[in-house]
């Protein structure tokens, strides 16, 4: 069985979606940087092992990342997925686990990556937006593509509901997306892009507003 860790930096709502799927791997260990994150708390309520590794500790970004490196290297993971984990990794520690590192993020990339991905949504106009599963490369938020959801911007949406809509997606896909990974079910091939095996893909579109 393939196992995980899973970084944090807050309340973790995309770990614990993770913990409640029942996949077929072992969490090995929840990391945080700030020993604060409540999703600490909700790891070790489930009896899986926590540690942190507190960034303010470190003089710089590659000391940080060494030791979190480290850490994470203690529990010989297969995976390491990225669950709102609040920090920019330096590219010597993306490569280290090169096609093992996977995020998620709140909108349909390439569009809106970094913050407020929300608002930014809003603000154009846009009247599909959605989250995205991705391998983490040193370009930030241009990995290679897993799986995507996208969901209508209503006409009353405001940054509140529309984030509420995309993070049940999220959930929902983040977990499928580590399902697929544990069964080897996708690769990246020489183009740096993934392919799936034995997986048929759905032709339904989405359309916002619909037609009449």
């Amino acid at each position: 069985m393939k196992s995980i860790v899973i970084l944090i930096s807050g309340r973790g709502s995309n770990m614990q979606a993770l913990l409640e799927a029942q996949l077929p791997c072992r969490i090995a260990a929840v990391i945080s940087n700030r020993a604060n994150a409540e999703g600490l708390n909700i790891a070790k309520a489930r009896g899986i092992a926590t540690a942190v590794v507190e960034h303010r500790d470190y003089a710089d970004r590659d000391s940080f990342d060494a030791a979190l490196a480290k850490t994470i290297d203690a529990c010989h993971p297969d995976f390491v997925a990225l669950a709102g984990f609040m920090r920019i990794l330096t590219a010597g520690f993306v490569e280290r686990y090169r096609g093992k590192l996977v995020n998620i993020h709140p909108s349909l990339l390439p569009a809106y990556s970094g913050l407020n991905t929300h608002a930014r949504a809003l603000h154009d106009g846009v009247r599909i937006h959605g989250c995205t599963v991705h391998f983490v490369t040193p370009d930030l938020d241009h990995g290679p593509i897993i799986v995507q959801a996208a969901v209508p911007v209503l006409c009353h949406d405001d940054e509140r509901t529309l984030a509420a809509r995309v993070l049940h997606e999220e959930h929902r896909i983040y977990p499928q997306a580590i399902r697929w990974l544990c069964a080897d079910q996708i690769e990246l091939n020489e183009q740096g892009r993934v392919t799936f095996r034995y997986h048929q893909q759905s032709g339904f579109a989405l359309i916002s507003p619909g037609l009449e």
